[in-house]
């Protein structure tokens, strides 16, 4: 069975082709980092324009790379949310419109199961029931997957997602959109206890995160030392990235822990674009490796947005019968 995925939720265009469910034939993916980089983020308006000029010639390039004919592609399947309204309809509605003239089922797909599906495609072995913690720029979550289309969110983030509090911190420190790679570099370089910051935490929610209150620590404290010496050192920088790097680990390593202890899971994917932060991945690796757990975390090509995971995750949804009509809407937020 081939699926045709189109991603398009942020800023990133992606279309692809996948084979059964797990071998991707082709993932063209055009990122939209350099236009919103003087802008300091992601503006939405221009987003969707630019997904509108790249999605028709990135469809074309990733039917060519895959070698599968237009005419065999059996489902095309797109994100339907969550993510920005705007780019989310300009994606949906370029699939609604190959479906229906290819005359082939319209399958939509959630975004944060997408990213979960991506660790299928190089671990042909893995299959649910697992714990789930998904991260990036807009999502922080933990979910119990008990089935290929079955998620229940056990905690997520009350506030500011992982990878916004990286973006946002990264700005106030100087470094360019998208700025958690210079964070996870200058962590390399700089002491984790050298900066304090309180561990953010949920009164009564022990699995939900906090992630606004660290990120706005952190900015004042960058501001203080601005205001005393006029300009961050380079040592500075460094210690900073470090101890803000070493709080967010610390407060999602906590909480995996005590999801794993509540549930019961051998198994944990972990996937999003801040799965591509080492720091991260390897306190990951640490805390799995003591408490013998298997941990699933995809390649790095596959932790940002793609259209891969989209088509894979689409072909269990096709499987479970979880079909769109051509009404089918756009949400910029989401629930399983």
């Amino acid at each position: 069975m081939y699926i045709l995925g189109i991603e398009s939720s942020c800023d990133e265009t992606s279309v692809s082709v996948v084979r059964n469910g797990r071998e991707v034939l082709s993932n063209i993916i055009s990122s939209q980092a350099d236009i919103h980089a003087k802008y300091g983020g992601v503006v939405p308006e221009i987003a969707s324009r630019a997904h509108t000029e790249a999605i028709y010639s990135l469809c074309e390039s990733a039917l060519a790379q895959s070698g599968v004919d237009i005419a065999d592609i059996n489902a095309v399947a797109a994100t339907y949310a969550p993510g920005l309204i705007g780019a989310l309809l300009v994606g949906l509605n370029f699939g609604k419109a190959l479906a229906y003239k290819l005359n082939v089922p319209l399958i939509p797909v959630n975004h944060i199961a997408g990213h979960i599906a991506a660790a299928y495609i190089e671990n042909k072995n893995l299959e649910p029931p697992f714990l789930a913690f998904v991260a990036s720029g807009g999502h922080t979550s933990i979910l119990n997957v008990s089935d290929y289309t079955k998620f229940e969110i056990l905690g997520m983030t009350r506030d500011d997602a992982i990878g916004e509090a990286f973006d946002k911190t990264a700005r106030a420190m100087g470094f360019p959109y998208p700025g958690g790679a210079e964070i996870e570099k200058c962590a390399n370089l700089g002491d984790k206890t050298s900066v304090k910051i309180p561990m953010a935490k949920v009164e009564g929610s022990e699995l939900d995160f906090s992630f606004s209150g660290i990120k706005t620590h952190v900015i004042n404290y960058i501001n203080s030392i601005q205001q005393k010496n006029g300009v961050l050192t380079d040592t500075d920088k460094n210690n900073i990235a470090a101890s803000f790097t070493e709080n967010a680990i610390q407060s999602v390593i906590l909480r995996i822990k005590r999801a794993i202890e509540i549930t019961g899971h051998k198994t944990l994917v972990c996937a999003g674009g801040v799965m591509a932060n080492g720091h991260i991945r390897d306190a990951l690796k640490n805390l799995c490796s003591t408490l013998d757990v298997k941990l699933y975390i995809p390649d790095k090509k596959y932790c940002g947005d793609n259209a891969a995971m989209i088509a894979v995750q689409g072909f269990y949804e096709f499987q479970a019968g979880h079909i769109a009509g051509l009404n089918q809407n756009a949400f910029a937020t989401f629930d399983f």
